[in-house]
């Protein structure tokens, strides 16, 4: 019973956040999108790492193609963003020059035939949210794509950032058993570690 309940409150607070992210006029999703990368680029997470594994926004997510477009970022840091095959993620190198088609879910991905990121090679993890809490849980889009991710030995030990407006950092999310909690939350505010 405790499971629907959850699965009721996750769909609810999933509705309500993006249709609050929706409504921001363009102008304001690219401030606060910027804000954000600003915020990333300023941490030392961040300007440690050599690898990123990151996303391409999607229903008005926070975008950070600042970070990877940027020229200054983008030469001393080597991408990787995630294709949807079946149940699980495929990450891959990407250049600002690749081409990109659309996913699954009509999300942008690396092509298939891209080079595949072996998990040793992986300094940090900028993970998309729909929210995240000040215990560092995250609320996604409920395919447990990013679930599986994170939790598979491979993957798990690599640093990661979980993405979000304020409006989207909240005191508690719904969570359950396999959740994974993420080691910062980055908004448009600050890094919150």
């Amino acid at each position: 019973m405790n499971s629907t309940k959850n699965k009721l409150e996750k769909a609810d607070l999933r509705r309500d956040i993006i249709k609050q992210r929706q409504s921001f006029s363009q102008d304001k999703w690219r401030a606060k999108s910027q804000l954000i990368c600003t915020n990333i680029y300023n941490s030392s997470l961040f300007n440690q790492a050599k690898t990123v594994l990151a996303y391409f926004s999607f229903r008005q997510e926070p975008d950070l193609s600042y970070l990877f477009l940027d020229n200054n970022s983008t030469n001393s840091k080597t991408w990787g963003f995630p294709r949807c095959v079946e149940k699980s993620l495929f990450w891959h190198f990407w250049k600002p020059e690749d081409e990109l088609i659309a996913g699954k879910y009509g999300i942008k991905e690396p092509r298939p035939d891209s080079p595949i990121i072996n998990p040793s090679q992986v300094d940090l993890i900028l993970v998309p949210c729909v929210a995240c809490d000040y215990q560092n849980y995250r609320l996604g889009y409920g395919g447990g794509y990013y679930d599986r991710f994170l939790s598979s030995p491979e993957w798990e030990s690599i640093p990661t950032i979980g993405i979000v407006f304020d409006l989207a950092y909240l005191p508690q999310v719904p969570i359950e058993a396999w959740d994974k909690r993420l080691d910062s939350i980055c908004t448009e505010t600050g890094l919150k570690r």
